[in-house]
């Protein structure tokens, strides 16, 4: 293929994903699989590749305007690790085949679309103009083993440490089959469940996919199972990483002038269209 098409397409999809939270990987794999017919099991460590080149630019972004909560950060660095090592173990001997990983991506994009339809269906239009301002701060972080809390513009953020922690761990598995970080499954559960706001979990998030790619590169890379290893496409991952890079900052630089309630209802419904196409390929072939 020409070269400027893998940085194009991430460049794309990073832009709009970003603002949510997500680098964009969960994405980026159908049309590796789809499009440029590459589904051997290296797919998924190429996946990971991009995010490792692609999510530094969100996350520095984040970091400038002082709108990354890090202990929520470090709380999913520290369950996702360990979960990813045991999706690379799932995907290596329970999910080789093409077919069958195929239809296991559909099943995680589908629980992504309604997850990301269903807050967009539910949140209003004016939420985004309480939350947008230039002076956003995250600050008084407080972390403990039962409880984290931390303030945003006047308001206090408390959640479970312990809960959030074992989210973190069952995504990574997830996340460690995939390919995909898990920011794309972990970000929705933070705004639905925990109740934190999205100009705050984001950079968080995306921090969290980076740390745990990094992880997921190395497994695949270093770790034999039945004495083989599925290091990525270095240079197709390095080519989505270029544009993801510059995708992710730009889309984290604009993120607090677009509403996430059009966010979340575009990426869902491109989301339910990809995974049901998987789905139903699946069972009709």
């Amino acid at each position: 293929m020409y070269l400027f098409i893998p940085p194009t397409v991430a460049f794309t999809i990073s832009f709009f994903t970003s603002m949510a939270g997500i680098s964009g990987a969960f994405l980026l794999l159908p049309f590796q699989m789809s499009v440029l017919g590459f589904t051997t099991t290296s797919v998924t460590s190429t996946n990971f590749l991009f995010n490792v080149t692609g999510t530094p630019g969100g996350v520095y972004r984040y970091m400038k305007e002082c709108r990354l909560a890090w202990p929520v950060a470090l709380i999913i660095v520290a369950g996702i690790i360990p979960g990813v090592l045991i999706g690379y173990y799932f995907r290596i001997r329970l999910l080789p085949d093409p077919k069958s990983f195929k239809f296991f991506v559909g099943i995680v994009l589908l629980s992504v679309a309604i997850k990301l339809l269903k807050d967009a269906w539910t949140q209003k239009a004016e939420d985004h103009e309480k939350s947008c301002g230039l002076a956003d701060r995250v600050n008084n972080v407080s972390l403990s083993i039962s409880r984290t809390r931390f303030d945003f513009r006047n308001a206090t953020h408390a959640f479970s440490t312990t809960g959030l922690l074992g989210l973190a761990f069952a995504v990574g598995i997830v996340g460690g089959v995939y390919g995909i970080g898990g920011g794309s499954i972990i970000a929705p559960f933070l705004i639905t469940f925990f109740k934190l706001p999205v100009y705050t979990i984001a950079g968080a998030v995306l921090l969290g996919t980076f740390v745990s790619s990094v992880a997921g590169v190395a497994f695949y890379s270093l770790i034999p199972v039945n004495g083989a290893v599925a290091p990525p496409d270095w240079i197709l991952g390095c080519l989505f990483g270029a544009g993801g890079l510059l995708g992710m900052y730009f889309g984290a630089k604009v993120q607090k002038f677009i509403s996430e309630k059009w966010i979340r209802l575009v990426l869902g419904t491109i989301v339910l269209m990809i995974a049901s196409r998987y789905i139903l390929k699946f069972f009709l072939e």
